[in-house]
């Protein structure tokens, strides 16, 4: 009866897995949110720097493919999301290596003089925009390796 307990004890989802899960979720949601107001609704917007830079029909054009990249790239890293929460190892090893990715991304642009604004407000505004879905993916990346985590993850049924 023990086996048992402890093999129902694996197979049942922690709350660190569904807590990675939301975050990750989170993120998703954070992230095309920021892409629309970043794009359309706060100003100057992308679409109008675009407008001025390229003209009106290749700044739509540009928008069209940024929007199905996003569309794409979000609905993959959703596949994962749902993978892992079903248990499978390899899908937390990608989410961790694609938030480790991210996370040298978001480093590499601080480096590369990107948050180098006018204004603090400008400043604020940019580290917002990138942080905020990169610290919910690595609290999602940490929740999903702690102890009750791996022991889910470690069960056979789930890491097929």
């Amino acid at each position: 009866m023990t086996m048992e307990l402890e093999a129902d004890q694996r197979r049942a989802r922690p709350r660190e897995v569904e807590t990675a899960f939301l975050l990750l979720l989170a993120a998703i949601v954070v992230d095309a949110a920021l892409w629309v107001l970043d794009t359309f609704a706060i100003s100057p917007s992308g679409l109008d720097e675009m407008r001025n830079e390229m003209g009106e029909s290749r700044a739509i054009q540009q928008v069209a493919m940024s929007a199905g990249f996003l569309i794409f790239t979000s609905a993959l890293f959703l596949f994962f999301v749902f993978k892992m929460r079903q248990g499978r190892k390899w899908a937390r090893s990608t989410l961790a290596a694609t938030g480790t990715l991210v996370m040298f991304f978001l480093v590499n642009s601080v480096n590369a003089s990107e948050f180098h604004k006018e204004t603090v407000a400008d400043v604020i505004y940019d580290l917002f925009i990138s942080v905020s879905p990169v610290v919910l993916v690595a609290g999602a990346v940490v929740l999903m390796f702690l102890p009750r985590a791996n022991m889910y993850f470690s069960s056979t049924k789930h890491s097929q």
